[in-house]
């Protein structure tokens, strides 16, 4: 018999986006196992408030982000965006040469250093849009108005790639 009511929605909704809140929070940490103990401790606050709220999605994020604010705040520590361990894993591709992994490397530490230099909020915004969230629930998470959130996102790709390139000025 299939299941009705919040349990069944609860569950469609946990198959349809955990995995994509768990790499969004991947992305912002850098550290896979507090991305996953983050998206299910959201996923839990969800299931025993008992009902989806109107967005559930946005409700997820935000919730996510705030227990990820907390968790950043007693560990205190940062991680790069991608290990070369992780690449491997991740990637399908054939080995990279030494020069290319060695290039590839300081791509990643540059973006990760240009996105820890950006504002929190172009920060979450870039990292939500790349990981496929619509303006509504970008929008919501971050308490915008979801007309402003493109003016918003072209901002803060300017100001990302700006500071990435001022980086490669720097190191050039």
């Amino acid at each position: 018999m299939p299941e009705t009511g919040f349990h069944a929605q609860f569950t469609e909704l946990f198959e349809a986006h955990f995995k994509r809140l768990h790499r969004y929070l991947n992305r912002l940490s850098g550290d896979s196992e507090l991305a996953a103990d983050v998206a299910q401790e959201a996923f839990v606050k969800l299931y025993q408030r008992g009902s989806l709220p109107d967005a559930p999605a946005a409700w997820l994020i935000t919730v996510a982000m705030n227990l990820f604010r907390n968790a950043a705040t007693s560990r205190r520590r940062r991680l790069e965006l991608l290990t070369p361990a992780r690449a491997e894993g991740v990637l399908g591709d054939p080995p990279a040469s030494q020069a290319q992994e060695m290039e590839a490397k300081e791509s990643r530490r540059r973006v990760r250093s240009a996105l820890d230099r950006m504002s929190e909020r172009d920060r979450a915004m870039l990292l939500l849009h790349a990981e496929g969230y619509g303006y509504r629930e970008i929008a919501s998470s971050l308490g915008l108005n979801e007309a402003s959130v493109g003016v918003f996102l072209a901002r803060a790709r300017r100001a990302f790639r700006e500071i990435y390139e001022e980086s490669s000025d720097a190191s050039g």
